[in-house]
């Protein structure tokens, strides 16, 4: 059920709706070629049929039965913070944890979404305009990708939500430069990042009205199922240059990778399996 000895690694992610992940394939792969007997399971919240208020009680299943450590995503990031024994100072400053590494009897958080989305956007969209750029979502991922584009230098921050005391919490959390908006803000800004689930498989269509879109702005996306949201859609026929989920997703694992064992993933070998495993599904179902 668990794992035993060094190079016997085992591991799951906990969420909901997550049966189309692309964690398994890229930790195993990667994995692999490092040298690990690995195994990763998906736990499922709407196949086990369970709330997201149980994600403390999976952590602490999972850690009986020995697993190594634990992704977590939609929509439990926040939720397990309070069922951890520690945080990493990054995922203490993000109040929001996608990782958990198992070890000793005690269970820290992690957050690799932050480094991975500065990764990518640095790779995938470089030159790109940072100093006004408009957040829309303050949840887990929307304080990740926000603290992230902080980092890289942005100026000015407008944070979206719909529900505004958690814009107001969030733009708080990220300091001076960030503050509370509504979607008027794009006007004036060089490009959005999208970080709520809509757009998902399980959450089809797109919160942002293509109008509000132009050229001059480009366009980033959390969600990576399908790859090609509808909203990368109507940004790419209104001429904005855009970041899919893909190369987030590829660069954090590498990062939760890297805790659970200890040895360092390579990079570019994970972004192009993702690329490879984007490739294979069809436009539809990307």
């Amino acid at each position: 059920m668990g794992s035993s000895g060094d190079n016997t690694v085992v591991v799951g992610l906990i969420g909901a709706g997550i049966g189309a992940s692309f964690s398994p394939a890229l930790h195993e792969r990667e994995a692999a070629l490092l040298g690990f007997d690995y195994d990763y399971r998906l736990l499922d919240l709407d196949e086990l049929g369970r709330p997201a208020s149980h994600v403390g009680a999976l952590v602490r299943e999972a850690q009986r039965a020995g697993l190594r450590g634990l992704n977590i995503t939609h929509p439990c990031k926040q939720l397990v913070v309070d069922e951890l024994d520690e945080l990493s100072p990054e995922a203490a400053a993000l109040g929001a944890v996608n990782t958990v590494v198992l070890r000793d009897g005690r269970k820290v958080g992690h957050n690799t979404d932050a480094s991975g989305f500065r990764e990518a956007f640095e790779r995938r969209l470089p030159g790109a305009r940072t100093e006004h750029v408009v957040l829309l979502g303050a949840g887990g991922a929307g304080a990740a990708v926000g603290h992230a584009i902080l980092a890289l230098g942005a100026e000015r921050l407008s944070v979206v939500d719909v529900e505004d005391d958690r814009a107001a919490g969030l733009a708080e959390a990220l300091g001076p430069r960030a503050a509370v908006a509504d979607m008027g803000a794009l006007a004036e800004a060089d490009g959005l990042i999208h970080a709520t689930p809509m757009g998902m498989d399980s959450h089809p269509g797109s919160a942002v009205p293509p109008e509000l879109l132009d050229p001059r702005h480009w366009v980033a996306e959390v969600v990576y199922m399908p790859l090609r949201t509808q909203l990368l859609q109507d940004a790419e026929e209104r001429g904005c240059r855009t970041l899919d989920g893909g190369a987030m997703v590829a660069l954090q694992a590498a990062g939760s990778l890297e805790l659970f064992t200890g040895a360092r993933p390579d990079r570019d070998r994970m972004l192009a399996h993702v690329d490879e495993l984007c490739a294979a599904r069809s436009p539809l179902s990307a």
